[in-house]
């Protein structure tokens, strides 16, 4: 019998796998704002037991107090994208989707479980609950829960790509496998703008962001600062970090538009990248300017978010051949990277 005959069926475009993790990163986008807000204006102990708020799912008076409003609307977020992720993979797994498809949406229920730990660790560590001098334990597993967000966010992207028809059926994509250079350049992109947020989020927690309290020097008229302790090191190296990114997205967008495959493919995309790059410096300049306004800090955070999945979207878009293909294809790829690499 011929491998042809062998081989079964790859499933086909399903539209409902689609549409469902769409509207999981749609939700993720309201719990991201929900939970930056919360810290933004410091209300991640409004209360001091979890899973349950004072003992329960609807608490009294959370919705006439400010931050008991803001948590527990960021609970309730966070238990609707559980229950999300688990229709997400159990809809994946009786639809028989493509094992990338069927071990992603099982990766994703796994991680918005950790997540949901990571969050009840924050707040039955912290120092009111364990009668502490200081707050690291609590501090730590905040920035672990930040962390891992942005991990789960770009798990999601890689599942609406996985299931888009553009993927599937290959008409919006690459016709053939881009440079490797270009492929890297994209992975190296994304971890620094990973390094950014886990800086961005210790900033946050250990309120630093406004340890340098002008920009874009500071208020000696230097851009390096004269004295540094904790909150200023951390803050001064979450501006470095942005000028990092700056040229790594820049080096990015570059090599895209010089490569006349890439281009096609990604042209625009490079241009939202930038664009979204330009906004997150502006909006991290702002937090200073207006004296760390709770609404910018917390744009700020969700903007970075979409900026990393934006250039994540685009990366795993790029990786297509080598994860999607047959094997041969993929050593066709590979053998091919050298005279693309070197296309206008």
């Amino acid at each position: 019998m011929s491998s042809d005959l062998q081989a079964s069926p790859r499933p086909g475009y399903q539209p409902i796998l689609f549409w469902l993790g769409l509207a999981a990163l749609i939700w993720i986008t309201f719990l991201l704002y929900a939970g930056g807000f919360t810290t933004s204006i410091r209300a991640g102990m409004a209360f001091l037991d979890w899973p349950l708020s004072n003992g329960s799912i609807n608490p009294e008076g959370w919705l006439e107090n400010k931050d008991m409003m803001a948590e527990h609307s960021h609970r309730l977020f966070g238990a609707a994208m559980g229950l999300i992720s688990i229709a997400l993979c159990v809809a994946t797994l009786l639809a028989k989707a493509r094992p990338q498809a069927r071990k992603l949406s099982v990766a994703i229920v796994i991680l918005v479980i950790v997540q949901g730990l990571l969050g009840g660790l924050r707040v039955k560590l912290d120092a009111l609950n364990l009668e502490i001098d200081h707050n690291l334990y609590a501090q730590t597993f905040a920035v672990m829960h930040a962390t891992l967000a942005q991990i789960f966010l770009c798990s999601l992207v890689s599942f609406a790509v996985l299931t888009s028809r553009s993927w599937i059926e290959r008409n919006a994509h690459f016709q053939q496998a881009p440079p490797r250079a270009i492929i890297i350049a994209g992975i190296v992109t994304c971890a620094t703008i990973v390094l950014q947020l886990v800086i961005g989020a210790v900033v946050r927690h250990s309120y630093a962001g406004l340890a340098i309290p002008t920009f874009p020097l500071t208020p000696h008229g230097t851009i390096i600062p004269p004295a540094f302790n904790f909150q200023v090191a951390i803050h001064f190296a979450h501006r470095v970090g942005g000028v990092v990114v700056t040229i790594a997205a820049l080096i990015y967008a570059i090599s895209i538009w010089r490569n006349a495959i890439a281009r096609a493919a990604m042209g625009r995309s490079a241009a939202i990248l930038l664009l979204l790059l330009c906004a997150q410096i502006y909006l991290g300049a702002l937090i200073i300017w207006t004296f760390r306004n709770p609404h910018v800090a917390t744009i700020h955070m969700l903007n970075g978010a979409i900026l990393l999945s934006v250039c994540w979207m685009m990366t795993f878009r790029s990786m297509k051949f080598r994860l999607d293909a047959p094997p041969q294809t993929r050593e066709t790829a590979t053998a091919n990277d050298e005279p693309n690499a070197i296309s206008a």
